[in-house]
């Protein structure tokens, strides 16, 4: 009986993804009705030549990039939540966001600083994605580091947050010795965004967020073991220490890899879990993994439904967005006192 609700559960969440697919690709400055965007994506010609431009080189790049960029930061917002038995904990819990942004600051900040060099190169398209990836690999290294040299995984949450301070604290450096427009250009990459992928970012996004899930659904059984501490995990045969670092691993890779094409986006992975936990009244992965992206696509497919400013050809940034709706959700939960972890 109880799978049987759960599977009418994730019957009605992936319908309303589809639909929140189409309707996101429907709205913008120009609207596109659905029929056409049918038409566009089996292959046939819209009622405008035009429309299967701005349907296939801006918005369903734009579409796929903010399904994988909610389901991934809720499935690391999950993951960050099981391990340090946290629910305030989410996916940039570790620093590795921090790094990232580090990376970007350096590249446009930097130039102020280091000279000239960085500057030009920040023209090309991949640098920001390489910048924020090597800054995220940089964090990440210490953090696996000193996961490998401290028992207590709460010391690991605390280290995390110290690499985040430290982070920010050369980007506020870095800041004061910059020009106005470099602060600018670093400030519009901090409020987040869907669409300035190409397909070729897109794919090499895929294969990394691919990777990210298959190591994910490894490590359902150590994630539900540690529900209940690392002392019982271990009566169950589960190597603590070596779960725990590939549990680090998947949320770092999956992290970096949004944040370097998208920009920080916050509270998705921290509320998101929290509404699957609710809906599905469950604790076991097995269903909270699945739930849980597929409601953080849907999230962030409507916040940027919301911030595309329909008939409008302004954008607002998908950051303030996401934090209107997450705030809310966690001062709720605060206030509610309600047992997370059921």
């Amino acid at each position: 009986m109880e799978n049987k609700s759960y599977k009418k559960q994730f019957i009605l969440l992936s319908v309303l993804l589809v639909v929140l697919f189409f309707l996101n690709i429907s709205l913008g400055s120009v609207s596109i009705p659905f029929q056409d965007i049918f038409t566009t994506l089996t292959g046939g010609i819209p009622s405008k030549d035009s429309w299967q431009t701005i349907i296939f080189n801006f918005r369903l790049p734009k579409a796929i990039t903010a399904i994988l960029v909610g389901s991934g930061l809720s499935i690391c917002g999950l993951l960050m939540q099981t391990l340090f038995r946290n629910p305030l904990a989410g996916p940039f819990v570790l620093g590795i966001s921090s790094g990232a942004s580090l990376g970007v600051a350096i590249l446009i900040l930097g130039s102020s600083v280091f000279g000239g060099f960085l500057l030009t190169n920040s023209i090309s398209n991949w640098s920001l994605p390489i910048a924020a990836s090597l800054g995220a690999f940089l964090v990440l290294s210490a953090v696996i580091i000193a996961a490998n040299k401290v028992r207590n995984t709460m010391s690991i949450l605390i280290i995390g947050l110290m690499f985040g301070s430290l982070t920010s604290a050369v980007i506020s450096v870095l800041a004061y010795f910059s020009e106005a427009d470099q602060i600018q250009q670093y400030l519009f990459w901090s409020f987040g965004s869907l669409g300035n992928l190409s397909w070729n970012e897109i794919s090499v996004f895929s294969i990394i967020y691919a990777i990210g899930i298959l190591g994910t659904i490894a490590v359902i059984k150590p994630l539900n073991s540690f529900l209940l501490g690392e002392n019982y995990a271990k009566s169950l045969g589960i190597n603590v220490k070596r779960s725990r670092n590939i549990i680090l691993l998947i949320t770092s890779i999956l992290t970096g890899v949004i944040t370097a094409f998208s920009g920080p986006i916050a509270f998705v992975g921290l509320a998101v879990p929290h509404i699957a936990r609710m809906l599905f009244s469950t604790s076991n992965h097995k269903i909270l993994i699945p739930s849980t992206a597929i409601l953080g696509a849907i999230v962030l497919l409507i916040c940027d439904s919301i911030a595309q400013l329909p008939t409008s050809e302004f954008t607002l940034p998908i950051n303030a967005i996401t934090s209107l709706f997450g705030a809310p959700i966690v001062i709720w939960l605060l206030i509610r006192k309600k047992r997370i972890f059921v």
